[in-house]
């Protein structure tokens, strides 16, 4: 189970339809408050996360997933309009595993997540 998380109805459906048609079960949140909750309640393989979010940043959630024991270890791939070398460090220090600027392709979030999940690319 990858968990998408994206406060855009658009790009949700977008990563939802990528990450489906590789053979994934996705889970949709809105918010990194909404994704902390998901990932405690449901412990997803790895999160697909936006950065820019309302009530909680794709940066902050990170941080906060990292500092528990129970969701340190899951993946998480950033992404963002937000591409400028300042902003992929923040991400990185954040601790995400990834880092994709959109606009993305379906290439470039599957070889993206297939890393991290160890799988063979598409």
């Amino acid at each position: 189970m990858i968990l998408a998380v994206d406060d855009s109805d658009e790009i949700l459906w977008l990563l939802e339809r990528m990450l489906e048609s590789a053979g994934h079960q996705v889970m949709l949140g809105r918010n990194g408050r909404e994704a902390l909750a998901l990932a405690h309640a449901h412990r997803p393989e790895l999160i697909v996360m936006d950065v820019m979010m309302p009530e909680m940043d794709g940066l902050e959630a990170v941080k906060t997933l990292r500092a528990c024991d129970e969701t340190s270890r899951i993946p998480v791939i950033l992404v963002s309009a937000k591409g400028e070398e300042d902003d992929v460090a923040a991400g990185y220090e954040s601790g995400a595993d990834s880092y994709v600027a959109k606009p993305f392709t379906r290439k470039q979030i599957l070889t993206a997540v297939d890393l991290l999940l160890k799988k063979p690319a598409h």
